[in-house]
């Protein structure tokens, strides 16, 4: 049996109380499988399929973080992101963009918008991205 030297990164050890993450994501399969990862690592995951119903969620909830992609429908993530950053419930929560698209000009973009971190799906490994997340929000 492994002993646990720590809590799970999600859990506050001064509050007792999860993060709450924010996971805007079209793909179900991605969705379900990061969103359970990040629960077993000690968070609570809030998860929108479009970028209008993500955008709404984030102004009612407020979350700790988003994980967000850009390319999504009814709202891509490059308008979420700009109109998160516009509202003053939301413009202080950290965006950590997690998306496919690689090109310089995003990366740019986005973090011009105000993205605190910028990941490419397929150069990171679940346990990564959780790294990022912790050291976001920790």
């Amino acid at each position: 049996m492994w002993k646990i030297k720590e809590p799970p990164f999600g859990l506050n050890c001064r509050t007792k109380t999860m993060k709450t993450i924010l996971f805007i994501e079209d793909e179900s399969s991605l969705q379900k499988t990061l969103s359970r990862f990040l629960e077993n690592s000690g968070y609570k995951i809030k998860s929108a399929l479009d970028g209008e119903i993500g955008l709404n969620l984030a102004k009612k909830e407020l979350p700790d973080l988003i994980l967000l992609d850009l390319i999504l429908p009814k709202k891509d993530g490059f308008e979420v992101l700009k109109e998160l950053k516009e509202d003053e419930k939301t413009k202080d929560i950290p965006v950590i963009v997690l998306t496919n698209l690689e090109g310089t000009t995003d990366v740019q973009k986005a973090l011009a918008l105000g993205a605190t971190t910028y990941l490419v799906k397929a150069n990171y490994e679940l346990s990564e991205v959780t790294r990022k997340i912790k050291e976001t929000i920790e």
